[in-house]
């Protein structure tokens, strides 16, 4: 199982927020660069990356701090979300060295071009379903459709999806564990890779989403507040 330590950006900043919630929000770092300078040294390469700001506004705003770590850091497996609604932006965002992209509003809002990148690019291409009360959520969940997540994920590995990062938002940055029954629901989704998103929390649950045969775990504000030590959970991710 592959473990990515998580950066959230709002204006430069890395930045957590509570429940999706951008009116509780905790900055961690000015310098978002040397965060991931640590998550190397501590042997991280894969990288989860969101530009808050571009998925508020449907635009990215935090490109250029994203091409540096890029541009710093070309072996890691650097994902990316927030704002990626056009072919230009996935192209910049991939040019850039992202390997690869997460499309979350745009897929539920945009089925042709979203359908256009499964086909063109199914590896570089992750579909982030973010979940609030089961439904998916859009626009940097500042809005919840009526749409199953569930069902969401069903109907994106039937247009071609191979990667789906399924986060619950009432977990994440809330520090009190990450939603395992869902998990385990979606580990039985044949032709995906699960990624778990939001409130992993401890070493255990690490071992159980391994176990299932989820394909990767996203860690934030545990790294951050030192409830996981990183080089800890990539030992746990790979026994």
């Amino acid at each position: 199982m592959f473990i990515f330590p998580a950066i959230d950006l709002i204006e430069g900043q890395v930045v957590r927020l509570y429940q999706g919630d951008y009116d509780k929000k905790k900055v961690y770092s000015d310098d978002p660069l040397s965060c991931v300078k640590r998550f190397y040294d501590d042997s991280a390469r894969c990288l989860h990356m969101i530009d808050l700001d571009g998925a508020k506004m449907g635009k990215q705003r935090n490109f250029d701090v994203v091409r540096g770590i890029a541009e710093t850091y070309p072996d890691m497996l650097i994902e990316l979300g927030g704002g990626i609604r056009n072919i230009d932006t996935v192209e910049q965002c991939l040019e850039a060295g992202v390997k690869r992209v997460i499309l979350g509003t745009s897929a539920l809002k945009d089925i042709e071009f979203t359908s256009k990148m499964l086909r063109e690019k199914s590896e570089q291409v992750a579909i982030g379903v973010d979940a609030r009360d089961n439904k998916v959520a859009v626009e940097g969940w500042t809005e919840t459709s009526d749409q199953d997540s569930i069902d969401f994920c069903f109907r994106m590995r039937d247009l071609g999806a191979k990667y789906i990062i399924y986060t619950d938002i009432s977990k994440d940055g809330a520090g009190k564990g990450t939603n395992l029954d869902i998990y385990e629901r979606l580990s039985r989704i044949e032709g995906l890779e699960i990624t778990a998103s939001g409130g992993v929390t401890t070493l255990e649950e690490i071992s159980i989403l391994r176990e299932m045969g989820i394909y990767a775990a996203i860690i934030g504000k545990a790294l951050y507040t030192g409830d996981i030590i990183l080089k800890d959970a990539l030992l746990e991710a790979r026994k």
